[in-house]
Order: structure tokens, then C-alpha cells, then sequence
């Protein structure tokens, strides 16, 4: 065994070996448990950053330790593939987002592999390649034919001088990211999925995600929105035109003094033919952001449509304004206002000089001229509806527009229908057909994949497939037809990709069900919070499509979900002559610090000039504070990266980086390491059950099998890494003082330094794996099982007690563990030096805290 801890050949070695023997394959094994572990697949950007390794370290470090616990456990790994990003990198690069992702998606394997994550590559995929979405656009196809999917105008961001839609992500300030035109909104045909048939079903199944956080089981209801109200309906004066509004609060009908429509609605755009007012207010809002956020702190503006609507109950006048508060796709695109009630309507109410009626009682402190009240409380103002409470004016109206059939309670949903239709090129290509009499149909079986041309040239306008004619040009039974040119939204992808990756090679059908059903549901899902709403909606939306297509048998994706924390470093700039900032890489700093840490001087290294702390900010290219993950392998290995993001900070919350504490880190390892080589070298041993235990060995091995408590709990209940670290090197630090001298002394740190080893070989398993070939059982590591805790070890023959003589320590004293009261008192006040404090004292009392303190008190 080689006495020096050389990282780098040990971990090119691991790998190799780990390669050659696919040690990680996973296969279905009948009558094992099985464990599904799997960590959100990443974006193909060109290299790992931080934030990678942190979510991928946790994933691996539990796949490991569920190995070890004897079950069959999956871990696999695949690329996120389309996207906008490779759109932008293909213009800037004069390239193909084909050429661009494969080459990343090369390198970035090479990455994963360098840290020893224990993936079954045998699995892998990535989601551009026709095999995997072809069956993507078969399952849409289903949906089509169980009138699951259709496809209506919706707005969207249009650049009018790039002449496309842009993603939100795309606008910057108002305006187009590439051609800098005041963005537009418009409306055109789009695809969509109906999530909103599922939303009862989402939310009610959020309670039986016990291992899911809070945090994000309470961000998906919000987003789902359910709410109990009423739908009523206006009919606008002197007409039979009519339109509907839903609302939560019924009990504030009687206080309505107008009605405001979105800007889009039918009923404005028709008015704005005769009102140019209303028209130029129209074409100003087109260039409104549409976010309910948004909407929340933009100035409420509006314009009179001239029409007025008649009240459902007392049958008068209200007027009907256009607003640019109020959106088209939530809701009916039309809302009753009561400006006493609420205080969006209540401040566009003031500006407009427009009427407040209060009809709910207000509070002690509330002042309708100052503010709107917005708490439930008994009715005024409201004629026949007087003093009923919240609850009983609900139903008292609800029931009086129902019986005048104006009305109907209702539950409504936050949640809109997920839009799936992308306009942009590197994306699936939707999967339908359009037929000379204007229907759509989808793509016959026969005919998928529906197949993305990757040899193209991006002219930073239009999408290639959009621009090719001839693509789009088809026929179905014979007739001309021509091909959907928008692409899914990426989120199709990561929606049922987890499934995938149960029978990845099949190529015969979208999922094995028996294959599927055995290793579903996930049982650890690990990904960032920013994830929480949008992706976990739409694969639980997805899987619930699944299910009730025959493919699973589970109604959830993901049993247990670990959201991780972000990754912070140091920030550095220097005032840059424009008056913005330079940023400089950390690593570009020489730092000095005080005794607390605080940074006292910073210094550029190329040039001796200062610059100037920002503090800790997430790593991002933006702040040119990200760090290397390759560098930092190359210095220390890919173990002590691995060590130090499980050890410094509990995996939900943020992480600092720290170069110290990454030295420190492999110290650490440095330490064990040298700990295992001394232990070899040091003779013979024997075995616990033929060897003789001092007190000695009975306290190490107590030491050692406490820690496998700690271990265990902290990482198969807890997920608490950083504590489970933290208790083995606790336990190092009594294994240094531990004597190496007989058999016995050997024989007891044998079981110690396996522990040890095993403990750590889901976090640093390279070092493990090689250690474990010395001093270990004859097995590979990875075939091992976890150690179990010794009961008998953890019972202490004697006890440790402090003696102290008026509150000072004055002896410490060996005790049989069931030694006592008397027993103690009389050994603790023979002692020789508590004797010499009390001798010419009277004892006036004793005090005993069992198996630990006993305390004379003398004078």
C-alpha cells in the first residue's frame, strides 16, 4: 500500500476499473428492493459549474449508500438537449445547435465522469435525438385523439422588426434581445395541452407527497389556485350582448360602480372600431408586459369603451372601461369592480373619478378615503343583504343570481392550459398535419419520428424549418398537406424523461410497462427550488397522462424530492469607466482577512491594483465568480470536491465556497489515508471474538459504533450529510490517539478503519475503493454492505465521573456503570486530592448527577 494519498492515479484507476466491470448497470432484479435515484439532467451549456456538482454529488452519494444498504438501485443520466441557448450560441458561433450540443454534451461527460458519479451510461439519452422524441410526438398524437389537445389564438411576444416570437426570456427590458424593437403582443394559434382537466386531481395528490418539502407543495398550490366563487353575467345595456365575470367575492356585488375588460377582449376591440381613443389604448397595451407580477406594480390605466352593462340584481348602470390591469387569459378577460373592496379597483377608481360604494362594514382602523377595505366583514349598503356575514351573504347571492339565472357557483383554478407550441427551431417538431380544407390532423404512427433537419443555417430571424418550404410540404391519404412548423416547448421533454430512462433503447414502444412499473416511482428526485412550480407540475401532469394511458401503474413521479441550495462565491470589481462594474475572478484576488474573515485588503493579481469586496453572490458568468470544477479536480481530486460540498452546509441551503475549506477537506482525506496505511503496516491482528477487551477497546469500539448510529440516521433518514462528515471525523480524532501496539490494540482499530472506510465510500468512493482492496473483507466496496451498529458495543461497563469540591474540578473517577450513589460518594471522597480539599471542612452536602457529576460542597 502506497503511504502517500495520490488523488489522481487512484481516480483515473477507480474509474477504469468501474468502467470495465459496469459496475453501476442496474438491471430489473425480481423480489429485491429497488431504488430509483436520479438528480434533474442537465442543459448541455458547454462545462459543469458548481451548481451541477452540488446536485449531482447528492444524488450519488445516496445512490451509494442505498447500495450498500443491499438494494437494486438505478442511477442514470441524460441531457436536457433543446433550447433556446443553442440557438444563441449557433448565430454567435456561425454553427448548428446540433453540432454545438453534441460537442458539449462530449464534454461534459468526460466532467461527470472525472467526479466518479455511479451512473448506468447504458441509459443515457438525449432528448434531441429522434429516438427519444419520436415517441414524445406518438403520445402527443394520443392526446389529440382523446380530445386532450387543441389549438387556439393565444399572445404572445412578437418582434416586429425580427418578425418572430420571442420566449420571455427573450425580452429585455420591453424590447427584443437581438433587434432592440419595442416588443409587441399578438395574438396566434397555439397548441395546448389540457392540464387544467387534471387540476383537482394535482392538488388533491399534493397530500400524499409526504416526501416532498412544504415549501414547494405550497408554491404548486398557489400556482394551481383553486377558489370557490360565483360566475355571473352582465348584460350590457340595450343589447343582448352579454359576458361573464368570475369572482370570490360575491358578497361585494352590491358595491360594483364599474367593470373593466382586458384590452383584448371582444367586446373593446369591437367599441375601438368607433372610439380612436379606445383604439390607440389598444395598441399602447401591446407592449405591456403580461406577468400577473407585473400587472401587480404597473400604473393602472384605462379608457371609458362607452358602453355601459346592467347590474345582475338591482338592474342599474354600470359603465365598462378597457384597463390594462386586466389579462385575457386568465379568467373571462372581464372583471366587476368594486373599488371600496379592493384596492387595485379602488386606485384606478380615484384616478378616473369614478364612484366607491362601500358595502362591507369597515374595522376600527380602516378609512375607505385613504384605502380600500379588503377584509370579509358583515354587509352594509347592500338592501335586503344587510348584516349577513361573509359566509351567509355567499350563498344569499349566489342563490338570488341563480334563481334570476344569472349566476351559477363555480369552482375556478389559477392554472391555465400549459401551452406547448414554441416557434422557435431547435425544439420537437409538433407532430400535426394541416389539411387544405384548414383542419388539423396528427401525423399518422407510420409516418414518426416527424424528424428536426440538424444540417442548417440559423440566420438569427427565422426558424429554419418556418423559412423551408419544402419541409413543411406533405400529404396525408393523398391529398396535400403541410407540417406544424413550431416546436414543443422543452418542458415536454423533462416532463416524462424519468420514465424514459426505464427502457431507454426501446425502440418498439414509448415506455415497457413492466419495466416502468418496477422501477417507478422515483424514489429520490434532487434538483434546484427553481424548479418547484413549473417542471414538478408538468412531469406530475405528465405522469398522471402516463398512468391513464396504460404505460405506469403510479399516479406520482417522484416519492421524495431534495431541492439543493445554491452555490455562492466571492465577488471582486472595480468601477469601470462607463459607471458600470468590472467584475474579476476570484481567483484572480489576492485576499487578506481578519480574524473574523472579513476581507481587509483585496488585490488584483495581474496588475497590484486593488479592487474592490462584493461579498458572497451565487456563482454566475455575470459576476465572473464561477469556479472551474476541472481546476479544482486537477489540484485535489475529484474526492475532495466531493467531500466539501457534502461538509459545508446542509444540502437545502446555500454553500459557500471556500478555498480554505477545500484544502481542508483534503487534509482530511490526507488523514485517513495515512490512518489506513499505519493500521496496515502495523502486524497481525485477530478477532473481536478471540481477543481480550481493555476498557480501552471497549470505549473505542463505543466511539465507533455510536458514530455508525449518527451515520446512518444522518444519511438514510435525515439527509444531513454535513453532520454525518462531521461525526467520522469526530471518530478520527479518537482513532489517532489509539495505540497500534498488540494484536488487540490492531484487531479493534481493524473494525474501526472499515467502518470508517465504508461510511465514507458513498462520499469519497474512489480513496474507499482502493483502500477497501488493502484492509478490507475480499469484496469490491461497491459489493459491500453498510456497517451495522454493535448493540452490546454501545453499553458502557464504566462511567467517566467529574468530582468537583464547592464547584471545582478536583478529580475524575472510574466508576462501574452500576455503581451506586453510596458507592460513588465514597470513592469520590477518598480520592487523594478532593481528600486535601475538605479535610479540615465540614461536608454539608452532596450532590450526585448520576454517571456523570458528583459535587462536594464544604466549608
Amino acid at each position: 500500500m502506497e503511504s502517500i494519498y495520490n488523488p489522481q492515479t487512484i481516480e483515473a484507476n477507480v474509474q477504469k476499473f468501474w468502467t470495465d466491470n459496469q459496475t453501476f448497470r442496474a438491471k430489473e432484479i425480481p423480489g429485491k428492493e429497488k431504488y430509483y435515484c436520479l438528480s434533474m439532467f442537465p442543459y448541455p451549456s458547454g462545462r459543469l459549474h458548481m451548481g451541477h456538482v452540488r446536485n449531482y454529488s447528492l444524488g450519488d452519494v445516496i445512490s451509494r449508500y442505498q447500495r450498500m444498504q443491499g438494494k437494486n438501485v438505478m442511477q442514470p443520466m441524460g441531457w436536457d438537449a433543446f433550447g433556446l441557448p443553442a440557438e444563441n450560441a449557433a448565430i454567435k458561433n456561425n454553427s448548428a445547435p446540433a453540432k454545438w450540443t453534441y460537442e458539449n454534451i462530449d464534454y461534459m461527460r468526460n466532467q461527470l465522469m472525472s467526479l466518479g458519479f455511479g451512473y448506468d451510461w447504458h441509459r443515457e439519452f438525449a432528448t434531441c435525438k429522434k429516438d427519444y422524441y419520436r415517441w414524445e410526438q406518438w403520445f402527443f398524437t394520443q392526446l389529440f385523439e382523446k380530445g386532450l389537445v387543441y389549438k387556439k389564438n393565444a399572445t404572445v411576444n412578437w418582434d416586429p422588426v425580427d418578425q418572430t416570437v420571442l420566449a420571455n426570456e427573450q425580452v429585455i427590458d420591453g424590447r427584443g434581445w437581438r433587434s432592440g424593437a419595442i416588443v409587441e403582443r399578438k395574438e396566434i394559434p397555439q397548441w395546448f395541452i389540457k392540464i387544467t382537466d387534471y387540476a383537482e386531481e394535482l392538488l388533491n395528490d399534493l397530500d400524499q407527497l409526504e416526501g416532498w418539502p412544504e415549501q414547494v407543495k405550497t408554491m404548486q398550490r398557489n400556482w394551481i389556485g383553486r377558489s370557490e366563487g360565483v360566475e355571473m353575467t352582465f348584460n350590457l345595456s340595450n343589447s343582448e350582448q352579454s359576458f361573464d365575470v368570475y369572482t370570490t367575492r360575491p358578497d361585494t356585488l352590491m358595491g360594483v360602480t364599474y367593470v373593466a375588460l382586458a384590452t383584448q377582449h371582444p367586446l373593446a376591440l369591437t367599441a375601438a372600431k368607433n372610439n380612436a381613443e379606445l383604439a390607440n389604448f389598444i395598441e399602447e397595451c401591446k407592449t405591456n408586459k403580461a406577468t400577473e407580477a407585473d400587472m401587480a406594480t404597473m400604473e393602472k390605466k384605462g379608457v371609458d369603451t362607452g358602453l355601459t352593462a346592467v347590474h345582475p340584481l338591482t338592474g342599474e348602470t354600470v359603465p365598462v372601461w378597457a384597463a390594462n390591469f386586466v389579462l385575457m387569459d386568465y379568467g373571462s378577460g372581464a372583471v366587476m369592480s368594486v373599488p371600496a373592496h379592493d384596492q387595485r379597483d379602488w386606485e384606478f377608481a380615484k384616478k378616473y373619478g369614478l364612484e366607491i360604494k362601500q358595502v362591507i362594514k369597515a374595522g376600527d382602523s380602516d378609512d375607505i378615503t385613504t384605502a380600500a377595505i379588503t377584509d370579509k366583514n358583515t354587509l352594509v349598503n347592500s338592501g335586503e343583504f344587510d348584516g349577513l356575514t361573509f359566509e351567509q351573504a355567499f350563498k344569499a347571492i349566489s342563490d338570488k343570481l341563480i334563481a334570476k339565472e344569472k349566476g351559477r357557483v363555480t369552482v375556478n383554478y389559477r392554472l391555465r392550459d400549459w401551452g406547448v407550441s414554441r416557434q422557435r427551431y431547435w425544439g420537437t417538431p409538433i407532430p400535426m398535419l394541416k389539411l387544405a380544407n384548414g383542419e388539423s390532423v396528427p401525423v399518422p404512427a407510420d409516418q414518426l419520428p416527424v424528424v428536426l433537419p440538424e444540417d442548417v443555417v440559423m440566420d438569427g430571424v427565422n426558424s429554419p424549418i418556418k423559412s423551408n418550404e419544402e419541409w413543411a410540404k406533405t400529404t396525408y391519404k393523398g391529398e396535400e398537406a403541410f407540417r406544424e412548423t413550431d416546436t414543443f416547448d422543452t418542458f415536454m421533454e423533462s416532463s416524462w424523461y424519468y420514465a424514459r430512462y426505464c427502457s431507454p433503447n426501446d425502440d418498439t414502444q414509448m415506455l415497457d410497462p413492466e419495466k416502468a412499473n418496477y422501477w417507478l416511482p422515483v424514489d429520490q428526485y434532487i434538483g434546484g427550488i427553481e424548479h418547484a412550480i413549473l417542471h414538478l407540475l408538468y412531469a406530475r401532469f405528465f405522469h398522471k397522462l402516463l398512468r391513464d394511458a396504460g404505460l405506469v401503474e403510479s399516479s406520482e413521479p417522484f416519492k421524495s424530492l431534495l431541492c439543493q441550495g445554491m452555490v455562492l462565491a466571492d465577488t471582486y470589481y472595480r468601477e469601470a469607466s462607463n459607471g458600470g462594474q468590472e467584475w474579476i475572478a476570484p481567483s484572480d484576488v489576492i485576499v487578506e482577512r481578519d480574524e473574523k474573515g472579513q476581507v481587509t485588503s483585496a488585490i488584483c493579481k495581474h496588475d497590484g491594483q486593488p479592487v474592490i469586496s462584493a461579498g458572497m453572490s451565487k456563482m454566475s458568468k455575470s459576476k465572473n465568480n464561477g469556479i472551474d470544477p476541472q481546476q479544482v479536480i486537477d489540484l485535489y481530486g475529484a474526492d475532495t470536491v466531493r467531500l466539501f460540498i457534502m461538509f459545508t452546509s446542509p444540502p437545502e441551503q446555500t454553500l459557500e465556497w471556500s478555498d480554505s475549506g477545500v484544502e481542508g477537506a483534503h487534509r482530511f482525506l490526507k488523514r485517513v489515508w495515512k490512518l489506513a496505511h499505519d493500521f496496515y503496516e502495523s502486524g497481525n491482528v485477530s478477532t473481536l471474538a478471540d481477543i481480550t477487551l481493555t476498557s480501552n477497546h471497549k470505549a473505542l469500539r463505543r466511539e465507533v459504533h455510536k458514530a455508525i448510529a449518527k451515520v446512518t440516521d444522518d444519511i438514510g433518514r435525515r439527509n444531513t450529510f454535513n453532520t454525518a462528515i462531521a461525526a467520522i471525523m469526530e471518530l478520527m480524532n479518537h482513532l489517532a490517539k489509539a495505540p497500534l501496539t498488540s494484536v488487540e490494540d490492531r484487531t479493534v482499530m481493524q473494525e474501526a478503519v472499515r467502518a470508517v472506510v465504508l461510511m465514507l465510500t458513498p462520499i469519497t468512493p474512489h480513496m474507499c475503493h482502493e483502500l477497501w482492496k488493502t484492509i478490507g473483507d475480499g469484496n469490491q466496496v461497491e459489493d459491500t454492505l453498510w456497517p451495522t451498529v454493535d448493540e452490546a458495543a454501545l453499553v458502557e461497563d464504566e462511567k467517566l465521573i467529574i468530582v468537583q469540591v464547592n464547584g471545582k474540578v478536583r478529580a475524575k473517577i472510574t466508576v462501574a456503570a452500576d455503581a451506586s450513589k453510596e458507592q460513588v460518594e465514597s470513592l469520590g471522597l477518598n480520592e487523594e486530592n478532593v481528600a486535601k480539599f475538605i479535610a479540615e471542612q465540614t461536608v454539608r452536602k452532596i450532590i450526585y448527577v448520576p454517571g456523570k457529576l458528583l459535587n462536594i460542597v464544604a466549608n
